[in-house]
């Protein structure tokens, strides 16, 4: 075991987000110093984890706790200190919340959404395809198909999309907006939640949101009314936002990296599998987030991490362990064993997954299906990426067939 080095923690990200390439420092990282100390645009310095096995620990394993984080200048990319809610607990208070939601995504419920999926998916190309080349993939099919399964599975007026998708980029953002339109953006998604929920208790539907209030009002120690607001308004924003960034970066890494289209359009029998392998391999986040705070001595990869001092865990970098996965920076269609964290791990696992996977598998079927000749309708240097937000992704992708 060593000490820490006493050498000035470099700033961190090391770079900014360039499209989706990950940046070379990691892989540097990983071979000699896979533990370092860091410091974020704000808060204090942080340990870096960038091995698969560490990250793993750190976000599964209980010595590690988000609660701790309150009360302390904690490590961010953003002036504002995050928001809480179920992003800042741990069990069993984070149990309390998750279990109320689970069941709602269990594969066994997700997958009686795929046929109401796919017929949404298909009504979209039609409109694309009807519209003609060149198309925007992210207007005419990434940005309403998650917004149209969450809505309906929330019990959330699809009609209200222009602004609860706005509102819902305070969630993502890290300097895109100003510290008073995140917070004026989160507080209309919260006031916007309290009058569903409002609603909801007079007039009951067979929803999500429905089914929360009951649980609420059958049991008020168990879950207080601004639990249910922060928790449905988080539902609502990351139940569609990653999904409707990750649905172009999926199009365009398979359009840009060789032989990938053509290799579903020919074998999409791959689709389940590839779906995995683009989520192991996009690095969707522009950075590494949410410290978890040791709440005792715990050693990673040799280096001592003493109680109290805060981790961040890089999930892309884990991601590209090659004491994991074979040719980590190829992108394998085929890949059999792949155990990628890209949904996280421990007790903060997407509950969502299961849904993500199936819009984006749907996706990738009707697309190969409908477009068997997609293409970029616009060099790829004429591409424009989104700025300022957690996560990467394109403002737009035309697309041609």
């Amino acid at each position: 075991m060593t000490a820490a080095p006493q050498t000035a923690a470099p700033s961190y990200p090391f770079s900014p987000p360039h499209r989706l390439d990950l940046d070379p420092r990691y892989a540097q990282l990983r071979r000699d110093e896979p533990l370092v100390r860091v410091r974020l645009p704000y808060g204090e310095p942080v340990w870096l984890a960038t091995r698969y096995a560490d990250v793993r620990t750190v976000l599964g394993d209980p010595r590690f706790s988000r609660a701790a984080a309150a009360g302390r200048d904690e490590p961010r990319n953003t002036e504002r200190l995050p928001a809480s809610g179920m992003l800042g607990m741990d069990p069993p208070d984070h149990t309390r919340l998750r279990r109320l939601i689970a069941k709602a995504f269990t594969a066994r419920r997700v997958e009686r959404l795929r046929e109401g999926t796919r017929a949404v998916a298909e009504e979209l190309v039609d409109g694309m395809l009807a519209a003609g080349p060149p198309a925007d993939l992210v207007a005419h099919l990434a940005t309403p198909l998650p917004i149209r399964v969450i809505c309906d599975l929330l019990g959330v007026p699809v009609t209200d999309q222009d602004r609860f998708h706005t509102w819902a980029e305070a969630i993502v953002s890290t300097t895109s907006l100003s510290a008073e339109q995140t917070q004026t953006y989160i507080q209309n998604l919260f006031d916007y939640m309290a009058g569903l929920i409002a609603r909801r208790r007079q007039e009951p539907t067979d929803d999500l949101l429905t089914a929360m209030v009951q649980a609420r009002d059958a049991d008020s120690d168990r879950l207080t009314e601004e639990e249910v607001v922060q928790l449905a308004a988080g539902l609502l924003a990351a139940g569609h936002e990653t999904t409707v960034t990750q649905i172009p970066n999926f199009v365009y890494v398979l359009l840009t990296e060789e032989g990938g289209w053509k290799r579903l359009r020919t074998e999409p029998e791959l689709i389940p599998g590839a779906v995995e392998e683009l989520l192991r391999f996009i690095p969707l986040g522009a950075t590494a987030a949410f410290p978890r705070y040791a709440l005792e001595d715990v050693e990673l990869s040799g280096v001592l991490v003493r109680a109290g001092e805060p981790v961040i865990a890089s999930i892309h970098s884990a991601n590209r362990d090659e004491r994991v996965f074979t040719d980590p920076d190829t992108l394998d269609l085929s890949r059999v064993v792949n155990p990628h964290v890209g949904f996280g791990h421990g007790a903060h696992h997407c509950v969502g997954a299961q849904l993500a996977r199936m819009e984006l598998q749907v996706m990738l079927e009707t697309l190969v299906r409908r477009t068997p000749d997609l293409r970029l309708a616009v060099p790829e240097s004429e591409l424009t990426w989104k700025t300022g937000l957690l996560v990467r992704g394109l403002t737009a992708l035309p697309v041609a067939w």
